[in-house]
């Protein structure tokens, strides 16, 4: 005959639920440190000029997002390509899962959560003086 759950589990149970459920992966982004002016995006009529960029790096959460293992850092990826009076403009940040992210996530359930950050932009540098 089998024995009921008793109440201390189910009371140690409560607060592993919580935390799984109110729990998640969440990256800020924040371009005031950058030591570079940063724009989102620029108006229709006035598309900024320079050299574009795209890079993908791996954000990694472990125990269910509660913890970061690898944050991306775009100030690290483009330090030393935004310097003196270079700025961004347009800078578009997506968040993805790709197939082998989720797979990973599945096998060891949800313990590390891999996610691709992607950069994308346009390096303005400003005219050069003319002499």
């Amino acid at each position: 005959m089998r024995r009921p759950i008793g109440r201390p589990v189910v009371a140690g149970l409560i607060p592993l639920i919580l935390a799984l459920v109110t729990s998640g992966c969440a990256e800020t982004f924040d371009a005031t440190n950058l030591g570079a002016k940063t724009t989102l995006s620029a108006r229709a009529v006035e598309q900024p000029q320079g050299e574009p960029f795209k890079i993908t790096k791996t954000a990694v959460y472990v125990l269910w997002g509660l913890g970061t293992a690898t944050r991306p850092s775009l100030e690290r990826v483009l330090a030393s390509q935004v310097t003196g009076d270079a700025e961004i403009a347009n800078l578009r940040i997506t968040v993805k899962s790709r197939f082998s992210d989720v797979l990973l996530s599945v096998l060891t359930g949800f313990l590390v959560v891999p996610r691709g950050v992607t950069y994308e932009g346009v390096i303005v540098r400003p005219p050069a003086a003319s002499q």
